[in-house]
């Protein structure tokens, strides 16, 4: 094992980088949509309601493999919709930024669910109080529910990031340069899939564990007392 991380380091710290780009990128806009989505199911407006519903469902039982390789070739092929401007490596980019928002478009709906359970443990009074001090439902949701919606889910949503690290993989179903197409180039190239099995589990390891750490100390840190 250890020869052949020697003899491909350069390419397993590339493909991981890729990864790690692949989750924080895509984390944070599905933090965003998320909470958009999360913002819409409890509003007071019931298409918004309906639409934040509709979105959570069709999203969450849509394998992620579908959303991607249709954001690829329904959006880029079919549609011509580029993500990045033409150039020697346009088409890596596309493939990264489109990898990107499907993952971000299919974490999201696990976010805002999450943080929705986090929004129905604030106390109806609290938000009722804004209300009568003559907040609007923005700036209700942002001044006083969300603050404490999020303490509320770190740690759930610690999990979602965890599982979005996992995901990533299926980024390679439309030639994104990631742990996983490289773990297939290298099984195609040696004789010892158990230890290129081992290899990549063992980086996977290496970024899921520390982060379940940070958040499960976060949610420790910001833990919200009754």
């Amino acid at each position: 094992m250890f020869d052949l991380i020697s003899r491909y380091h350069s390419q397993l710290l590339d493909a991981f980088w890729v990864t790690i780009k692949l989750t924080l990128s895509s984390a944070l806009f599905a933090l965003i949509i998320g909470t958009l989505v999360a913002a819409a199911r409890v509003s007071p407006i019931p298409i918004a309601r309906w639409a934040g519903s509709a979105y959570v469902n069709i999203i969450r039982n849509t394998p992620l493999t579908l959303i991607i390789v249709f954001c690829s070739l329904g959006l880029y092929t079919t549609l011509g919709l580029r993500l990045a401007a033409k150039g020697p490596n346009d088409l890596a980019q596309n493939n990264f930024r489109f990898a990107v928002l499907g993952l971000s478009v299919y974490t999201a709906a696990f976010v805002c669910e999450s943080l929705r359970s986090g929004i129905n443990t604030v106390p109806l009074g609290q938000a009722e109080a804004g209300r009568s001090l003559g907040l609007t439902f923005a700036q209700n949701m942002r001044l006083v529910v969300l603050p404490q919606a999020f303490r509320a889910v770190i740690a759930p949503l610690g999990s979602v990031f965890i599982a979005l690290t996992k995901n990533s993989t299926i980024a390679s179903a439309i030639g994104v340069g990631e742990a996983a197409l490289l773990m297939a180039e290298m099984n195609e190239n040696e004789a010892a899939a158990l230890q290129v099995g081992a290899i990549f589990a063992l980086g996977f390891v290496i970024l899921t564990l520390p982060t379940g750490l940070f958040f499960g100390w976060l949610a420790k840190r910001f833990e919200v007392r009754r």
